[in-house]
């Protein structure tokens, strides 16, 4: 009886990972204390939810070069890049990212930015991950 509890629960837990695709970005030089994750998941409407997660990640005015934001990047396979978005720091200890796209990929990036509405990324590149 045990060993079906546990077999149950162990599916259970694959079945609910296998709907999200997570990623961990490597240790950046520009901002080493930062700690930063990417989740990726297709809703019903198949468009791809992106949910990333930044932890310790110093405000960007503090950064040699300097920048007034973090943008985060997709590379798409058929559109290129896209700017998906802007993570704002409120305070240093957790920062989060949601929001959805068309657009299938996987690589994103994050880059320190003067502005927020850029089409091409123009600043220096914090971290990169394949997802």
């Amino acid at each position: 009886m045990n060993t079906i509890k546990t077999l149950l629960i162990v599916v259970s837990i694959l079945v609910l990972n296998s709907c999200a695709t997570s990623a961990t970005f490597p240790i950046s030089n520009l901002v080493p204390a930062a700690d930063i994750s990417a989740k990726k998941k297709t809703d019903s409407n198949k468009n791809i939810t992106l949910e990333i997660t930044a932890k310790n990640l110093a405000s960007p005015d503090r950064l040699k070069p300097s920048g007034n934001n973090y943008s985060v990047w997709i590379v798409t396979e058929e559109h290129g890049i896209k700017n998906v978005g802007q993570l704002i720091i409120d305070n240093a200890e957790k920062s989060t990212l949601k929001t959805v796209t068309p657009f299938d990929f996987k690589e994103l990036f994050i880059t320190v930015e003067n502005q927020g509405d850029l089409k091409y990324p123009t600043g220096t590149e914090v971290s990169r991950t394949r997802i």
